[in-house]
């Protein structure tokens, strides 16, 4: 049984820096702890992008410093806040395709793990760039890999929902050619599960029959009314990871407010 921990939207910024007063650094470090003493078993910890919230170097150094400390092994990806380029100089050793995109495909027992590059960028050009999108070379290549997966069970991590949230603003900037994603997915008719980061707020669901789920941030989250068109209002809301467990029936998904969560049960 395969056990993935999902963190995603780190925004990681400088030393001194906040974002709604909150300390990204002081969150996330609580939530690698938080996996070593509950999750060290765990397979992969996959970091589903938006690693700096400025793409600066000293915020991906600070988190490289950072991410030394996790037991498990990690997986990084990359969102809208990062700037390839910048990212591959802190973190040479990342894994990256023939193209130069930061995804791969990691092989486990019962299943295979496809990570995405969805970012729409470079040029940097925002708004646009905080849209994901995937190129004809990146479906190329995920074309390739949900073919060699054959009949093991694939799971796919995105940092952009390739579908509507629900969230107004968020949802015009999520994956803008999700019919191409989709049309490739359903062909190849192996993909159990897919992962998404980018909405700051945990959602569950499905999309053109295929499950999907969506993890909070360990930072800021989004407001919940549905029907706010500004992208970037944040909430202080608890911080959380999610938990992925393949079985042999399927794919369990949990989410762990880590926090606020407590051990020390008491009879009710």
């Amino acid at each position: 049984m395969t056990k993935f921990i999902i963190f995603t939207d780190l925004h990681m910024v400088p030393e001194g820096a906040a974002i709604i007063g909150l300390d990204p650094y002081r969150r996330l470090a609580n939530g690698i702890a938080h996996v070593n003493r509950y999750h060290a078993d765990a397979d992969r910890v996959i970091f589903a992008g938006d690693l700096a919230h400025g793409a600066d170097r000293p915020s991906y150094e600070r988190l490289k410093t950072l991410l030394g400390e996790l037991v498990p092994p990690a997986a990084l990806m990359i969102g809208n806040h990062d700037r390839r380029e910048v990212f591959l100089e802190v973190f040479a050793e990342a894994a990256t395709d023939e193209n130069g995109f930061v995804q791969q495909a990691i092989d486990f027992a019962d299943c295979r793990a496809i990570l995405l590059d969805t970012l729409f960028a470079p040029p940097y050009d925002y708004p646009m760039s905080h849209a994901g999108h995937l190129c004809e070379r990146r479906l190329a290549w995920l074309d390739r890999q949900l073919d060699e997966a054959g009949d093991r069970p694939a799971l796919i991590f995105m940092h952009h929902p390739p579908h509507a949230s629900g969230f107004a603003g968020i949802d015009m900037i999520r994956l803008i050619n999700e019919d191409d994603f989709y049309a490739l997915v359903k062909r190849h008719g192996n993909v159990r599960h897919i992962f998404a980061g980018h909405v700051h707020r945990t959602i569950s669901g499905s999309s053109r029959g295929i499950p999907f789920s969506i993890f909070k941030s360990p930072v800021h989250q989004q407001p919940m009314p549905f029907d706010i068109p500004d992208a970037s209002l944040s909430v202080d809301e608890p911080a959380a990871y999610g938990i992925a467990l393949v079985t042999e029936n399927g794919v369990l998904v949990h989410t762990e407010d880590y926090e606020i969560a407590r051990r020390d049960a008491a009879v009710a």
